[in-house]
């Protein structure tokens, strides 16, 4: 009885999770509301956009969020952030291209200079780019990017702007660190892999031995 009662309570902890990309027994729940572009949190503001120029602003940032993925998440083959991106170009080429054009003629229309325009377009990226960059949250913002990443190649081509007005909160809401939720307190920063000592003396028929070497964390 005991043995069927810890099986049922193993299956009642992972039910529901994925088997792939899951780093936390319980992850936390990045989920958002819809966006409209004109959030400030959300990136770098476009003061004066029509409603194409904010939606083109919102597939940038869609797109370079997940590119930030590709690079900063390949630790984990399961994750297919690479494949979501080299998916995502292939197959809204044509959409990404409409938001380049349109996002460079509003930097230009609102420029002094076409030159000052082109610079505060490359201005604009790097920033938009720099914005997904992080350490503490990485796990977090990897699997959400993995999650989005699945919603933009299966959307129709020309709807990548649909995805990134559902899913652009919760792709900010990542990067804020958070750990395990299930049982937050079992695990911490201080929680150390136990590494042993590998010369010869510390070990006995195959055996560390622990208190001739004592244990390393």
């Amino acid at each position: 009885m005991r043995i069927m009662a810890s099986v049922m309570l193993a299956a009642g902890l992972f039910a529901g999770s994925p088997a792939s990309a899951q780093f936390f027994m319980k992850s936390y729940d990045f989920r958002g509301t819809p966006v409209t572009g004109l959030e400030p949190e959300l990136g770098m503001p476009l003061p004066g956009a029509t409603p194409a120029e904010i939606r083109a602003g919102l597939v940038w940032n869609l797109r370079a969020a997940l590119n930030v993925a590709a690079l900063q998440c390949d630790f984990s083959p399961m994750l297919q952030t690479v494949d979501h991106y080299n998916a995502l170009l292939k197959d809204h080429s044509a959409e990404l291209k409409a938001a380049f054009d349109t996002l460079n003629a509003y930097f230009i229309r609102t420029a002094k200079t076409k030159a000052a325009g082109l610079t505060a377009f490359d201005r604009f990226g790097t920033r938009t780019y720099s914005a997904f960059a992080t350490v503490q949250a990485q796990f977090g913002f990897c699997q959400t990017a993995s999650k989005i990443g699945t919603e933009v190649i299966f959307a129709p081509r020309g709807q990548m702007g649909d995805v990134a007005v559902n899913y652009m909160r919760e792709m900010r809401n990542s990067l804020v660190p958070y750990g395990e939720q299930q049982f937050p307190r079992a695990f911490s920063s201080r929680t150390y892999l136990f590494i042993p000592d590998f010369q010869p003396s510390c070990w006995r028929k195959g055996k560390y031995n622990v208190s001739y070497c004592g244990k390393k964390k």
